[in-house]
């Protein structure tokens, strides 16, 4: 077995070098990487490696490579090492995964006891290990935003792009009335709605952007992936017709 390590701190590096030589003595070699560039261009070297991935890396972020490790290998084992449990993170992480993938998602802040049954319950027993402060931050943010779907998750991230419903429908292969649809379901669940008397003093989809981002639904690194996704996919489609 090989390790690949991703991680731009040097401690955290060392720490994790320490908790893999403790939990895999069957790791016969342990390779460090200080950003998720580095880590792709590693990966590729070593096709049989398995990876522990830290997520915020400039200027390669561990979600950026990840993506391009799982498209290229989709049964790399990775483990995600984070300080962060908002949903946009592990959203991010889900919506990436390939199927059948085993993956983990473990905070930095979880014991080394905790890391290193994760360790071995991915690299060893092909598991998925999702900590529970993380499955936590998932349930606390299901019940707050009516657990949006992965399509209406999609639309909130359009709409705080700034598209308009119908470049949505053409982007998501929707109808323009299954995008007012979706919209409606995000306000209803975000708990944005017109107030009596107050017509005129919110836009919705500017209300429910703010309250995603309140909520840590969406974040900084969730709007720059879409943003490149964005011009990706302007690149190939020619601008909607105004109705």
């Amino acid at each position: 077995m090989r390790v690949l390590l991703v991680e731009d701190d040097p401690l955290h590096r060392a720490w994790l070098r320490e908790a893999v030589r403790q939990a895999l003595p069957e790791c016969r070699e342990i390779v460090e990487c200080a950003d998720g560039g580095d880590g792709e261009t590693r990966a590729r070297e070593m096709p049989d490696a398995c990876v522990v991935m830290d997520l915020q890396m400039q200027p390669r972020t561990g979600i950026d490579a990840a993506r391009t490790i799982w498209r290229e290998r989709p049964a790399t084992r990775i483990l995600f090492w984070s300080n962060y449990s908002d949903e946009a993170y592990v959203r991010g992480v889900s919506r990436i995964v390939p199927p059948g993938a085993a993956y983990g998602y473990v905070l930095k802040s979880a014991s080394g006891e905790r890391l290193r049954l994760a360790l071995r319950g991915i690299f060893v027993e092909n598991q998925c290990v999702i900590d529970g402060e993380v499955r936590g931050a998932q349930q606390r943010s299901a019940v707050q935003s009516g657990a949006l779907s992965e399509t209406e998750y999609e639309v909130l991230i359009d709409i705080a792009l700034g598209l308009t419903d119908q470049a949505i429908a053409l982007r998501r292969g929707l109808s323009l009335r299954s995008v007012q649809n979706r919209l409606q379901a995000i306000y209803d669940k975000l708990g944005v709605r017109a107030v009596e008397g107050q017509t005129g003093l919110y836009n919705l989809r500017g209300r429910a952007v703010s309250v995603a981002v309140l909520r840590r639904l969406l974040n900084r690194a969730t709007l720059e992936h879409a943003e490149a996704d964005l011009a990706r996919w302007t690149a190939r489609h020619p601008r909607p017709r105004d109705p």
